[in-house]
This record gives structure tokens, C-alpha cells and sequence, in this order.
């Protein structure tokens, strides 16, 4: 409520966004209506939705948030607005740094709420809840107070009534003294991101959609474990022992995070995106003369035979079987390398070939059926050659 007031005040162009849990009974329709007509009274439209949570999902505390940042998210994108701003203080941080010490946790999660998080943004954040309060009551403002903060069975409630006060008392300079401590930290794990950057900068190969990283060049680093989260946490990984017994697994091994990929190869360990291209199939169908998805391939009926390359091959039309695919390998694929005697399976050709699992994993195939007519920009399959008796050739092209 006091958010809101500043920015009526201060003529911003806002509206409230409240959700109903319904956790509470009559309390928590009591605190939708009061919002509302804070909003009639004062021409601010307000949003509401109703969220029912269950008690048995896990963490009420944790899906209430999940929903109401969707709900959020939604908002502003159907209806124009560019930031979500919510009312965290200064007794929030505290209480989240002390949670986030019982847990255990690194350096992260002792520099506090950050005070904007993308398009999220908390401008009450250098304030106590007791110079809210204090403001409030000048201001003659109306409010609610959540009755479930008194109950001590939620950690942070437990933090706020039992463990701050206590350390108030012991140490009067205690909320001064934490906010000093608190800035050392941030500027201790800004250092740090830095250190980080140049360091990314340093080992960092760039290929494509892949990062290399030499094992030789991470080993080398000293304490591994700290550089190992200092390198790769922002890419969701966080269990250190899983990546420093990578450093010396066997190529192929990985670990995954929910949005990438940590895969050892040889000398190196290549981070990328997780894909969920893998099972994929796209369809060519007879006459097709362009394709562009998921690569740029062009078919044209030629008069001639003018020799294959890597990125461009001749087939006989007649040997086509349309549909044709365009897909990934699959374990147990093979083809018949052109001008060479006899069968080979792709996992024996990609070994041969020194392909790195991604490159593996990368590699599209056009198929005739289930039989492969070219492993793409790479050997094209002996069955489907021009020979004496083609009638119609096709010129296949990948474009590059």
C-alpha cells in the first residue's frame, strides 16, 4: 500500500495486480477488497485472480510465487505494461540472507534481494518495514495485516519474530552493521562476476552454437571447485563433484542442467543448449524444390552428372522412395559410403571421422525411407548414384 501511494503520488502511469490464494478464508477476501477500492477511490484499475494452491504440492510459500510471477509475466505482455514492481524492504533481504545461511549456500545467496532482476523491479528495497510503517501511519493510509506472518512454523516468519529481534537486542547498531556487510559482500560477487568474465574470455572457444572449454585449462584452475561454479553457475549447474569427475571421464559422459549441456570430448568440455531438435522428422515431399527447415536444402532436376562434393551431390530420381526425411542419427543407423565396398555404420563413421559428440548429435541425414541417401555436408551413400542407366538426375544442395 505504501508502494502504490508513492507512485500515485509521483504520477506514475500503474496499475495493482493482487491474487487471491484463498488460504485464509475471509482475511484473504478482506485484503482483495481492500485493494479494490484503493483502486476505485483512486481511479487506478486494479487486476485480480484467483489462485487456489495445494497444500500438498510441496512448498505453499514457493508455488504461490511460481503462480503470481506467471500471472505477472502474462500481464505484461497482454496488456503493455514494462515492469512488475513489488514492495520488498530492507527486513526482507535481511530475513532472506539469514534463510539462505541455514540452507548453506555460496556468496550468491548472501548478497540479498536484488534490487531489479530483469523487469522486475523492488524500489523499497533501502527502507525497514519500520519506516514503512512509520510512513503509513503519517499518511493516515489503510492496511492489512497478513495474519500468517505471526505463524512461527514458516521459516522466515521464524527468522523475523525470533531470530532478528535477538540480534537487535544483543547489538543496537545490528540493522546498520548488516546493510554495511551486505554491500561487502555485492561488491565481493560483482568482483567476482567480472573476474569471471575475463577468465570466460580467456578459455572460452566459440564454435557456433558451442562453447569448448580445455579440461587441461579447468584443471589448472585453483580451487577447481569455486572456479567451476564461478564459470558455469549462470548456466544452471550446480553440482561441483558431477562436474570435476567430467574434467576426467571418458569422452561422451555429460551432466545437464535444465537449459544446457556440459559434454566431455576428448581434450575438451563443450557447453551448449539443451535441444530438443534430437527426435525431430521433416518431411520432403515429391516435387519439393526448396527446403529451409531445419537446414537450407535445394533439389533441382538437372541434365547432367557434374561430380559430388560435401555440399553438393547427384542422385538417381528413380531410386528416391518420397516421402523423403530429414532427421538425426539413431543408434544403429549405417549407409553405404560412396565409392567404397560395402556397408558402415554411422557410430563407426563418426568415429573415423574424429566427430565430437555435439557434431554427432548435430549431423542431419536425408533419408529415402529408412536407408540414408547423404549424411549432409559430409558422404554422400553409393546406392543412390548417377550411374549409365539414370534417367532423371537430381542435383541435391546444401546451403551453406
Amino acid at each position: 500500500m505504501v508502494l502504490a501511494d508513492l507512485l500515485l503520488k509521483d504520477h506514475f502511469a500503474f496499475a495493482l495486480a493482487h491474487c487471491n490464494y484463498k488460504l485464509r478464508g475471509e482475511d484473504s477476501n478482506a485484503d482483495e477488497l481492500l485493494v479494490q477500492r484503493w483502486g476505485e477511490h483512486n481511479a487506478i484499475s486494479v487486476y485480480t485472480k484467483t489462485i487456489p494452491l495445494t497444500k500438498t504440492a510441496g512448498s505453499i510459500q514457493l508455488q504461490a510465487r511460481e503462480e503470481r510471477y506467471r500471472w505477472f509475466a502474462n500481464l505484461m505482455k497482454n496488456d503493455g505494461f514494462d515492469y512488475v514492481l513489488t514492495a520488498h524492504h530492507a527486513d526482507d533481504t535481511m530475513e532472506t540472507f539469514f534463510i539462505n545461511l541455514l540452507r548453506g549456500t555460496g556468496l550468491d545467496g548472501l548478497t540479498g534481494i536484488p534490487k531489479r532482476n530483469g523487469t522486475v523491479i523492488r524500489p523499497l528495497l533501502p527502507f525497514s518495514k519500520v519506516q514503512l510503517l512509520q510512513y503509513a501511519k503519517e499518511q493516515h493510509m489503510a492496511w492489512r495485516e497478513d495474519s500468517s506472518n505471526a505463524e512461527t512454523k514458516y521459516v522466515r516468519n521464524a527468522v523475523r519474530l525470533e531470530v532478528l529481534p535477538k540480534l537487535h537486542e544483543i547489538n543496537a547498531d545490528f540493522g546498520s552493521n548488516f546493510k554495511m556487510t551486505q554491500h561487502h559482500l555485492l561488491q565481493n560477487a560483482q568482483m567476482l562476476e567480472q573476474y569471471a568474465k575475463m577468465l570466460q574470455k580467456k578459455i572460452f572457444e566459440y564454435h557456433d552454437d558451442e562453447i569448448h572449454i580445455s579440461t587441461k585449462a579447468l584443471l589448472e584452475l585453483k580451487p577447481i571447485e569455486a572456479h567451476l561454479h564461478l564459470l558455469f553457475h549462470s548456466f544452471g549447474f550446480t553440482h561441483w563433484k558431477d562436474m570435476k569427475k567430467l574434467l576426467q571421464a571418458q569422452s561422451g559422459k555429460e551432466i545437464l542442467s535444465n537449459t544446457h549441456r556440459l559434454v566431455k570430448d576428448r581434450q575438451h568440455i563443450i557447453l551448449m543448449k539443451c535441444s530438443s531438435a534430437a527426435n525431430l522428422e521433416y518431411r520432403i515431399e515429391a516435387g519439393t524444390t526448396e527446403v529451409n527447415v531445419p537446414i537450407h536444402l535445394t533439389l533441382k532436376v538437372v541434365d547432367s552428372f557434374l561430380g559430388n562434393s560435401k555440399k553438393v551431390v547427384f542422385v538417381d530420381k528413380e531410386k528416391l522412395n518420397y516421402p523423403l526425411k530429414l532427421r538425426k542419427w539413431k543408434i544403429g543407423d549405417y549407409f553405404y559410403p560412396f565409392g567404397m565396398q560395402g556397408r558402415k555404420k554411422l557410430s563407426k563413421f563418426f568415429k573415423d571421422e574424429k566427430f565430437s559428440t555435439p557434431q554427432k548429435e548435430n549431423q542431419w541425414l536425408l533419408c529415402s525411407g529408412d536407408d540414408v541417401i547423404w549424411v549432409v555436408g559430409q558422404r554422400f551413400d553409393d546406392r543412390f548414384k548417377v550411374t549409365t542407366a539414370t534417367k532423371t538426375i537430381v542435383k541435391l544442395t546444401w546451403n551453406v
